[in-house]
């Protein structure tokens, strides 16, 4: 018997019981669609994941001061001291100092209220400086971000983040308007464009002033020359970690400390978030891939079940063919046959469906589905291996049955 032959008749053996070979392909198609999605909703949250933390802006390190101890010896969290100053953000800027950083951005934020006639929000107001928008990878959508002269002259100007427009007018057409900050008028002279939210931090409720405006009005004090973070842009990726290490040797000679383990200030990156994030859905994803596959062992099982009975009710045929001179490998080829095409027949149906889901479901979900080609590829593959490798024992028992037995069977 020719393979053409073989695969013939092994079709119209799965057709000739239609309601039982469509439930067993039923079982892979679950299995394999499974396992699509599973990888596809790991895949799409891990780059949604990296999406909202490059939000930050790019070839980010993060500068922040280092925990306070009161005097009742109660330890504050990180970037509870102010150990950090605007002389410090400008050290960091200098070429010479640290030739391998393109940008530098100091904030001082503080969560105060902000007024627009009768109605109030309360969010975080952020003093800084004209790189602030290049630094941290943001755009404006209405108007125009802080200048130099705004700076110099401490001049009364805020930029909103959209969400914060929103709340304050109902709209993010406000350039123009005025807003009140303790007691202070500030006209608003551009709307950052929406860029959602970084983990808890949401990017687009904010309001931008000029740090020089934010330390003499807002914060006042012996703090006003400190600063809440320095966000320092390296030259590239390839010099993020040279930029981490002039940083913090250039802050330690600046704050004189000999030790660096005794650092007043820590220095985190965007890799080391990304790395960390991505770690974690990593092993989620294997840990759901895992639970998806056990569908396709019950889809395996259907298999060596319906071949198991297809043997029986098909003794007397394998007895004549087998008495007519049929060798055991013809036997043994015809079932695995009949068991692959389950599998294949499984694992393309369960690709479409799998496929079909992962484009339907991110608008329900809210998250990304990434179709894996290595996935799809890998489980139509897989589906058709489940079908050989479940086979392979009614297989094997045709082949092994006697002329003779077979041919007395009822």
């Amino acid at each position: 018997m020719t393979w053409l032959e073989t695969l013939r008749t092994g079709w119209h053996a799965v057709r000739s019981h239609a309601l039982r070979s469509t439930l067993t392909v039923l079982g892979i198609l679950i299995g394999i669609a499974a396992v699509i999605l599973t990888v596809g909703l790991g895949l799409g949250t891990q780059q949604d994941v990296s999406k909202q933390i490059s939000s930050l802006g790019s070839n980010l390190l993060i500068v922040r001061p280092g925990s306070s101890t009161s005097a009742e010896g109660i330890r504050g969290g990180f970037g509870s001291r102010t150990t950090l100053t605007r002389a410090d953000a400008d050290a960091l800027a200098s070429k010479t100092n640290a030739p391998d950083v393109a940008g530098v951005a100091a904030e001082k934020s503080t969560s105060t209220e902000i007024d627009a006639g009768s109605t109030n929000w309360t969010t975080t107001v952020v003093g800084t400086t004209t790189s602030w928008l290049d630094v941290r990878g943001r755009t404006v959508a209405q108007g125009r971000f802080l200048t130099a002269a705004d700076e110099t002259s401490r001049a009364n100007v805020i930029v909103l983040g959209p969400e914060t427009a929103k709340e304050l007018f109902g709209t993010t057409f406000v350039t123009g308007q005025t807003v009140t900050i303790s007691g202070t008028d500030f006209q608003v002279v551009g709307v950052l464009k929406p860029e959602g939210s970084s983990g808890d931090n949401d990017l687009d409720d904010t309001a931008i002033v000029p740090m020089s405006t934010a330390a003499n009005q807002l914060v006042g004090g012996s703090d006003r020359n400190a600063v809440s973070t320095i966000y320092l842009q390296a030259a590239s990726t390839d010099q993020l970690a040279a930029a981490d290490a002039e940083a913090t040797t250039l802050l330690l000679n600046l704050h004189g400390i000999t030790d660096s383990s005794s650092a007043d200030f820590t220095i985190s990156s965007q890799d080391a978030l990304v790395s960390t994030a991505t770690s974690v859905y990593k092993t989620l994803t294997i840990l759901l891939t895992g639970i998806a596959a056990l569908s396709l062992l019950v889809g395996g099982i259907g298999v060596m079940n319906i071949m198991l009975v297809s043997v029986t009710e098909r003794t007397r045929e394998i007895g004549l063919r087998k008495a007519l001179g049929a060798p055991p490998w013809a036997i043994r080829r015809q079932f695995l046959v009949e068991a692959s095409v389950l599998g294949l027949t499984g694992g393309l149906l369960g690709a479409v469906v799998g496929v079909v889901a992962a484009k339907a479901l991110p608008s329900a979900l809210g998250s990304s589905v990434v179709v894996s080609g290595v996935a799809v590829g890998g489980s139509v593959v897989i589906a058709i291996a489940i079908g050989l490798v479940f086979g392979v024992y009614p297989a094997t028992r045709a082949a092994r049955l006697a002329p003779i037995d077979a041919l007395r069977a009822e």
